[in-house]
């Protein structure tokens, strides 16, 4: 892991919110819970135009602002108080490799979805006096805080935007995480305590690479060599320079925290597993956003769910990036988000 990656000279300027010492959903705590966080633009004297977008899978607030906010564009800092905010365990915000003493993945208290939404929750009504969000949206990831947020805080939620993400996984889509657990798990060196030695070790997060990449974009970007444009010469190449430059500086126990998130996330059971009514719950007007390519999240996965929600509207939107899309590098599929965002934000 490189020591500055995690840094505000790579991913800030950005705040920390110290939120005191936080119960967990396991009956757990962290002690000393902090959230870190960057805003943009200015919340209006009515506190009515906040918008909350959480990360996702290895992403941060920087990487967020740089694919989706910006004027002139649907989350313009002109119009919006936009929250950018940091998941527990990537890194920015409390994480394994940030506590002190040092955390591995497994001695970190176990966190859930609904313990990152719960967090944020408390930092937009005690930081910023927001008690309606005027839009919560995200993608993979953050769109299964979207769906928790929606669910269990329905009255604080006006509009939703959940994106190539659901709100309980699919038995194929646990299936497909796992694998990318076992991937930074698998390098032998581990196989004597690998969580201590985690940090020094890249070829299991190599591993994790490249199955990201294979079922992350789509076969066509391939096929198409569509990541020339982004000066790669070869698959090899973009796979090493893109995917594995992105994942390589990161500690492997924060991306195998956050994969167990995103493993283990159920908004059902706000309603002891029954998902229709948990859906049931949210009153937001929203925008169920697919990407027609994804393979991670099907579209009809993500339709199974959008029919579950009163007044909801399937969005699709499509990119030969696949789920990838998400960072923020297909300047057709930015256009396409945007254009659904502004409607919703109009509504």
């Amino acid at each position: 892991m490189t020591a500055s990656y995690y840094s505000q000279a790579l991913h800030g300027p950005y705040e920390t919110r110290d939120l005191g010492d936080f119960e967990l959903e396991s009956g757990d705590k962290i002690r000393g819970l902090k959230l870190a966080y960057a805003t943009f633009g200015k919340l209006s004297a009515r506190r009515d135009n906040a918008i909350l977008f959480p990360s996702w899978y290895s992403g941060t607030s920087k990487i967020l602002e740089r694919a989706y906010v910006g004027a002139g564009r649907a989350l313009d800092p002109d119009k919006y108080f936009i929250i950018l905010v940091n998941q527990i365990g990537a890194g920015l915000s409390s994480s394994p490799s940030n506590s002190a003493p040092p955390f591995d993945a497994a001695r970190f208290p176990r966190i859930t979805i609904a313990d990152d939404v719960r967090a944020q929750h408390r930092l937009v009504t005690e930081a910023f006096g927001v008690e309606r969000l005027a839009l919560v949206l995200g993608g993979s990831m953050g769109a299964q805080q979207t769906y928790e947020w929606a669910a269990r805080f329905p009255e604080a939620v006006r509009r939703a935007a959940p994106i190539a993400g659901l709100a309980r996984g699919t038995a194929h889509n646990r299936l497909l995480v796992s694998t990318f657990i076992d991937a930074i798990v698998s390098d032998p060196a581990f196989d004597d305590g690998w969580y201590e030695r985690a940090a020094l070790v890249h070829r299991g997060l190599r591993r994790h690479a490249r199955i990201f990449a294979a079922s992350g974009f789509s076969p066509a970007l391939f096929n198409t060599r569509g990541w020339s444009d982004l000066g790669f010469s070869t698959p090899d190449d973009f796979v090493a320079g893109f995917v594995e430059g992105h994942f390589l500086p990161q500690d492997p126990n924060n991306l195998v925290l956050l994969l167990s998130k995103w493993r283990d996330a159920d908004a059902s059971r706000l309603e002891n597993g029954d998902l229709a009514r948990a859906l049931g719950r949210i009153s937001a007007k929203t925008f169920v956003i697919a990407i027609k390519e994804d393979g991670f999240f099907p579209l009809a996965d993500l339709e199974a769910e959008q029919k579950l929600i009163a007044g909801s509207e399937l969005r699709r939107v499509s990119s030969p990036w696949g789920h990838l899309a998400l960072f923020g590098t297909d300047p057709a599929y930015n256009a396409a988000i945007d254009r659904h965002l502004e409607e919703l934000l109009a509504s």
